[in-house]
């Protein structure tokens, strides 16, 4: 039988305009799922059934009033922990920022709240989100439901659980070195990376470095895409901004549209020295391409040599001038992860001259980058170069700069759409021989991800994935727990 969610957000948006459920029938189902099942996935910081309960009803209230309605009324949804939002604890995935609760929402949670969604909770997210996995010491791993061994990855990593696992059907997560698209690789999911600027960072955002990004990780391309609709558009005072679509366009209707014959160039150069791919992740990338040619698409190698020996450097100092940052009182210091202190020391570490000429470096390259890849509609890479991570494997020698180092080998590749501002996505195109999904990326021109989203919609009616469930899926005892 059917069960609420097995439907995809459309699906559930569609069953409560026409009254067939309503939305605290879904947010009922939704907490119960968390509470029954999420203890062994690490899903949630925070859950909030009261507020979720509470907007549910607004929602109905809105039903009952008639007139004109948001998009996506009554559809749950979770926000990453990294996340401000008003009145609720946002932690950070930190113990020193544990206690925190914002006063004002980022614009991004009051764009989903205007578009009608209801959050029921705040995502698991490693500490200040530095990591390409997720842990730390408040929860835990937020572990992967296809086999709960493995880490979920990072730093959206609870976001992609609750996705995964059917708690909610699409979530909020955010971006700054492939961090919406390594969970969705790992867990079977669309994770799409918006075009810089195209969803603001207000009212803080990372604007030093333009690294960072807001998306959605859903189960299908067009939830991905009426999240992303429902995300996009500046505010005022945002430093950058991509340019809006033509007026009556929308992102859902890109997912309804034929791509076109596109040229596609399969990219495998990392800034990472030696940063092989293991055969399943090679597999993956093959699959990918000869699909894409099957499809009518021209797909050939990249050019050679586009990746300088000063851009893997030039990161490694941007990135950490978000450790530097941290308002972290010196008596705390001590109980921040050894990831965290490391990155926090080498951003403290860094002159005014070396972290502005390591900006200078990283917009420089991506000029050139974008101009030597601008006769291509599509460059298709890999996501990581190895498959999910065993719990504790970045981090049990308590090494921070080993850490760091592990971090880079094994998402090698995602980065370089956050330093040239290009849209991204992760899509789930293979499996392994044990089941286990394993994404794919597929970058677009600066501004476009409206081509991105007709491949990637093209490609899952190609190969579908969106009925490969987990076996937290199907769990029945969640449906006869009580939400807390």
């Amino acid at each position: 039988m059917t069960q609420l969610h097995d439907l995809t957000a459309l699906e559930q948006a569609a069953a409560v305009r026409s009254g067939e459920v309503s939305p605290t029938e879904l947010v009922t189902h939704a907490l119960r799922r968390i509470q029954a099942l999420d203890a062994g996935l690490g899903a949630f910081i925070t859950v909030t059934p009261e507020r979720a309960l509470a907007a549910a009803a607004a929602a109905e209230r809105r039903l009952r009033d008639g007139g004109e309605l948001p998009p996506l009324l009554g559809v749950p949804t979770a926000i990453k922990d990294l996340t401000s939002t008003a009145g609720v604890p946002t932690t950070f995935g930190s113990r020193v920022t544990a206690d925190h609760v914002p006063t004002v929402d980022d614009a991004v949670v009051t764009r989903l709240a205007a578009a009608g969604t209801v959050s029921v909770g705040k995502t698991n997210t490693p500490e200040f989100g530095f990591p390409g996995y997720t842990d730390n010491d408040l929860v835990g791993p937020a572990r992967c439901p296809w086999d709960p061994t493995l880490l979920a990855g990072g730093s959206s990593g609870g976001a992609a659980v609750a996705v995964a696992a059917g708690f909610v059907p699409f979530a909020q997560g955010s971006d700054g070195g492939g961090s919406i698209r390594i969970p969705a690789s790992v867990n079977g999911l669309v994770g799409l990376k918006p075009a810089r600027g195209r969803v603001s960072n207000a009212p803080l955002g990372s604007e030093v470095t333009g690294l960072v990004t807001h998306g959605p990780l859903a189960r299908t391309v067009r939830d991905a895409a009426a999240m992303l609709d429902a995300m996009a558009g500046p505010e005022v005072g945002d430093p950058t901004w991509a340019p809006p679509l033509p007026p009556g366009e929308t992102f859902l209707a890109a997912a309804d549209r034929a791509p076109g014959r596109l040229r596609i160039a399969v990219f495998t150069e990392s800034p990472m020295p030696d940063a092989a791919l293991e055969p399943e992740i090679a597999a993956a990338l093959d699959g990918a391409a000869r699909l894409l040619a099957d499809l009518g698409h021209d797909v050939e190698e990249a050019p050679a040599g586009l990746l300088g020996p000063d851009v893997l450097p030039a990161f490694e100092r941007v990135w950490a001038l978000s450790g530097a940052t941290l308002q972290v009182p010196p008596e705390r210091v001590g109980e921040l992860r050894p990831l965290t202190r490391e990155l926090r020391a080498r951003g403290l570490a860094l002159s005014a001259r070396d972290a502005l000429e390591s900006l200078a470096t990283l917009r420089s390259f991506a000029r050139g980058f974008l101009r030597a890849t601008g006769d291509y509609d599509v460059l298709l890479a890999p996501v990581t170069t190895m498959t999910a991570r065993p719990v504790g494997w970045f981090d049990a020698d308590g090494d921070g700069a080993a850490d760091f180092e592990r971090n880079e080998r094994y998402a090698a590749f995602p980065a370089l759409s956050n330093v040239t501002g290009q849209p991204a996505v992760s899509l789930p195109l293979h499996w392994t021989a044990g089941g286990l999904p394993v994404g794919t990326m597929l970058a677009g021109r600066p501004a476009d991800e409206a081509t991105l989203i007709s491949l990637s919609a093209q490609l899952e009616e190609a190969r579908p994935w969106a009925a490969r469930h987990p076996a937290a899926w199907g769990a029945r005892r969640a449906e006869r727990q009580g939400c807390r």
